[in-house]
């Protein structure tokens, strides 16, 4: 939903559509495949300036500190994210044996673990967006990200490009 907001907004983005849009994110992924693999490749970071570029939180520490990096840290309550993970997992015919409860505590001690990662970097600028206040409240969300973002964006088409 982020990068959709930042496209909307007129953030040039660095994807592949690579994945294309289906019934379990429709309006896309917004994803460079490169992206998977920066741990053991950061070559590509030189296409990324002035673009953004969706990382998920396991892989932003191999982001190299030479860099200045603003980052849009999407929020969304655990248990909305299990259960839309499961209704995925369903409709493609899998299912999961993993332990709910173990898999939250784990899920919340990595995201404390980033959080804190986070903080100490000097060199990244970090912006928390609630994703349930993105949804319910996007006008007041993206003056949140103003300052983080460059100048000239239109917040008010980034708030539009939300489909709750």
């Amino acid at each position: 939903m982020m990068m959709q907001m930042l496209a909307g907004g007129g953030v040039p983005l660095l994807v592949d559509d690579e994945r294309v849009a289906n019934v379990d994110n429709p309006h896309g992924y917004y994803e460079y495949g490169p992206v998977k693999r920066i741990k053991e490749d950061t070559s590509w970071l030189y296409l990324a300036r002035g673009k953004a570029v969706k990382v998920v939180s396991p892989l932003l520490r191999y982001l190299p500190p030479v860099h200045h990096y603003s980052v849009v840290f999407m929020q969304r309550d655990l248990a909305e994210v299990m259960a839309s993970q499961r209704a995925m997992l369903h409709r493609r015919g899998e299912t999961t044996s993993d332990d709910a409860a173990a898999t939250m505590v784990a899920f919340e001690h990595h995201l404390a673990e980033v959080h804190q990662w986070l903080a100490a970097q000097p060199n990244i600028g970090v912006r928390y967006v609630n994703y349930r206040a993105a949804v319910d409240q996007p006008g007041e969300v993206v003056r949140l990200l103003d300052g983080l973002l460059p100048d000239g964006l239109s917040l008010a088409a980034m708030a539009n490009a939300i489909d709750p």
